[in-house]
């Protein structure tokens, strides 16, 4: 048998600490944290946006924890370090 030579296309996304994606995933993560913290049974689908001044958390989500999903949000924000508003955003 002869083998062939298959070839193929590796492709990665990188981006710096602090860019609105890290952000994001960050917040999407603390949310569903927060979820599975209190009902390890959380079903969680949350994504987050972000623009100078606001994140968005939106998705659905089935849990029977109770959150405080604006305060999960800040905190997250707050951990990253945008605490001033000269930064983009302040928690």
């Amino acid at each position: 048998g002869t083998m062939s030579m298959q070839k193929f296309l590796f492709t990665s996304e990188s981006v710096n600490e602090g860019h609105p994606d890290k952000l994001c995933d960050q917040v999407s993560d603390a949310v569903l944290d927060a979820c599975l913290a209190q009902d390890p049974l959380s079903k969680v689908a949350c994504e987050s946006a972000s623009k100078t001044g606001m994140v968005m958390a939106f998705g659905e989500i089935t849990t029977a924890a109770k959150v405080d999903y604006e305060a999960v949000v800040r905190e997250a924000v707050a951990k990253i370090g945008f605490d001033d508003e000269k930064k983009g955003l302040d928690y």
